[in-house]
């Protein structure tokens, strides 16, 4: 098959294939020769060459022993810089896709050189560093493996996944593993960005017909770091790239680092192939704050706000009322510190308990302990060493149908929900079911005392 007759392919292929497909996969590879049967292509990346393999090479194959005659046999694709430079001169100008940018050396300004549109990372907070992150019984295994990460060698795991509720402390970590990675390593490329940004990337990239160049800067970056990845569930095509991009830095031996607020398989609509990649590497849950931990950031905090507001005097029992009363979310905790020093500072007053009530009446109202049946089911899960799904799942065997009735014993105890309502969140099971897992935990509570212990456990830990 000659040049020409390649070129006349092309055509054939894009009315075959669609315009998207072939500016996006065919138009980017070069034709380098037929020999022994075997058609050498030149592609611009590793994967682009096993997608159309995947993908188009059948067609292929079909046309091009329909249109010269050869007997072509498979086609190999090899990396070439340069792949796409071959493309046919004739065409518009604006309809040339810019050229695949070389991989940028220095992260700090990586966006910028890579580009200027489709690139940008969210940038990083200067609060959150590994020197301000108060590290607590809830929280050690997760900073010990971000710590780890941040050295910037080999490690065993990869992606590492880090999940939690809100204001647990997931982006702080992940910000200081970007920080820390910086600062030792200029040399990498590290891009951190929500999964929400990844998203519109895409999007952008398809809009503007240059998913080459979203391909290349995604896959030319050493560590990639992907905050609140819940967000692409039940978004097809943004997972299907997600996964691609993930396969791809994984197989290179790239650090991959991800955030979310729940577990894998905890998140719906999530592509069960990207639940089974994430659950691949090192899944670390950062639990809620427990008392000591909440203190512990409270005093950190204190030393920032003193040196902001010198005047002020804190007087004792404060920072212990709050790490009680404040329990479920560390921003409210910090805001409601930050609040007190202004309210202080502007009224020329130390802070004391009767200003703390006070001032925070609408935070502590709100912050009063309302326990989810969402928590409980975790914590009885986490509790009796089984799996959510299962508990939550339709299998009856005793290992699981006991814990499953006391959590709904404890939904019923603990919550203001209806029976129905608590049946619906437990594999949405009839009421009736429900009843009876609530008065046989009730029953054996009396004469277990096995049963009565992991009760008292359980409910301490979700009023703490």
């Amino acid at each position: 098959m000659t040049q020409e007759q390649w070129g006349a392919l092309r055509k054939t292929l894009c009315e075959t294939i669609g315009e998207n497909n072939y500016k996006a996969w065919i138009e980017p590879l070069r034709y380098d020769g037929l020999e022994n049967g075997v058609a050498t292509f030149g592609a611009p990346t590793n994967f682009v060459g096993t997608y159309v393999s995947q993908n188009f090479g059948d067609v292929m194959l079909s046309q091009m022993n329909a249109l010269s005659g050869d007997s072509v046999r498979r086609l190999h694709f090899r990396v070439v810089q340069g792949a796409n430079e071959t493309s046919e001169p004739t065409r518009s100008a604006a309809a040339v896709a810019p050229a695949t940018p070389a991989a940028p050396t220095s992260p700090a300004v990586a966006p910028a050189q890579a580009s200027s549109d489709l690139l940008p990372g969210a940038p990083l907070d200067q609060r959150f560093k590994f020197d301000s992150f108060v590290v607590g019984k809830p929280n050690e295994l997760a900073h010990a493996a971000a710590r780890r990460v941040a050295e910037g060698g080999r490690v065993t795991f990869n992606p590492l996944f880090l999940h939690g509720g809100v204001g647990l402390g997931k982006t702080h970590l992940m910000h200081a593993i970007a920080w820390e990675l910086r600062e030792r390593n200029p040399e990498l490329n590290v891009l951190y960005l929500s999964a929400e940004q990844f998203m519109y990337r895409f999007v952008q990239a398809l809009r503007d017909r240059r998913m080459m160049d979203f391909k290349s800067i995604f896959r030319s970056v050493d560590v990639l770091m992907v905050d609140d990845v819940q967000f692409i569930s039940g978004k097809d095509s943004t997972q299907e790239e997600f996964f691609h991009t993930f396969n791809a830095l994984v197989d290179q031996n790239k650090q991959v680092v991800i955030s979310a607020d729940r577990a894998p398989d905890e998140i719906k609509d999530l592509e069960n192939r990207i639940r089974s990649r994430l659950q691949s590497g090192l899944v670390v849950d950062l639990h809620p704050t427990d008392y000591e931990l909440r203190l512990g950031i409270l005093q950190t905090k204190v030393e920032q706000q003193m040196a902001y507001n010198p005047g002020v005097t804190l007087q004792d029992g404060v920072l212990e009322f709050l790490a009680h009363r404040i329990s479920t979310n560390v921003r409210v905790l910090e805001g409601a510190l930050t609040r007190l020093f202004a309210f202080a500072s502007l009224i020329g007053k130390p802070v004391d308990l009767g200003m703390t009530q006070e001032c925070l009446t609408d935070v502590l109202r709100a912050n009063e302990r309302k326990v989810s049946i969402e928590e409980i089911q975790r914590r009885v899960a986490e509790h009796y060493n089984i799996r959510l799904s299962d508990m939550i799942g339709p299998r009856r065997t005793r290992a699981f149908a006991r814990p499953r009735q006391v959590a709904m014993y404890l939904s019923k105890k603990m919550t203001a929900k209806s029976l129905p309502e608590i049946g619906r969140r437990f594999g949405k099971r009839d009421h009736t079911t429900v009843l009876h897992g609530v008065n046989r935990i009730e029953a054996l509570a009396k004469s277990d005392a096995q049963i009565a212990e992991d009760l008292e456990i359980l409910r301490r830990a979700l009023e703490a």
